[in-house]
């Protein structure tokens, strides 16, 4: 485990060190959910679209209800293991690109595990209506990487937290699909 984590605090370094002062504002508005809400909006309008307001709405409280979930697992892990983040370790932290501070626990990244939950959710809804769906999944590899670059993540706490997202994301698409087909079994009982 200690070989581990010493690879991981060695690729940190190495990407967090590939940032330049330029990019340092750029990377502060990638980290922010708030400047990805076009995204966002152009997403619900496709579902929209394609399967209209009742069930873009059901997907809406899953979503709500899938980063809730997510966001106090994370904590949860975070408060278990106590992990440092990078900007707080000792070891580490005087050879490192800070662009960020925070003092809170590290291990596993909500960014990441909730990204990629709420991206696989999404995806894995409407697939079946649109090519090249896969590329939403740059949304969550971006929006991670912005942690290891700013110096708050190590890159095991984004593997981690998209693990962690991939089972969220995939469970919460199991249970909206048995809510959705529950709701629509009983629409068509009540009509006969």
């Amino acid at each position: 485990m200690d070989e581990l984590l010493a690879l991981d605090k060695e690729i940190f370094v190495y990407l967090n060190n590939l940032g330049s002062l330029p990019f340092d504002d750029f990377w502060k508005i990638i980290t922010k959910q708030i400047y990805w809400t076009p995204l966002f909006v152009s997403v619900f309008y496709c579902i929209h679209k394609k399967i209209g307001i009742k069930q873009l709405f059901l997907i809406i409280v899953f979503l709500a209800l899938l980063i809730t979930f997510t966001d106090q697992m994370t904590n949860l892990f975070k408060n278990t293991f106590q992990r440092l983040r990078p900007c707080n370790d000792p070891e580490i932290k005087n050879i490192i690109r800070i662009v960020i501070e925070r003092k809170s626990p590290s291990f596993f990244s909500g960014h990441a595990s909730n990204s990629m939950a709420s991206t696989l959710f999404i995806y894995l809804i409407i697939r079946k209506y649109y090519n090249h769906t896969y590329l939403l999944f740059l949304f969550p590899l971006i929006f991670a990487y912005s942690r290891i670059y700013l110096g708050l993540h190590f890159p095991l706490d984004i593997l981690s937290g998209y693990v962690f997202g991939l089972m969220t994301g995939f469970c919460f698409y199991k249970l909206y699909n048995y809510f959705y087909l529950k709701y629509n079994s009983q629409k068509v009982f009540s009509k006969n």
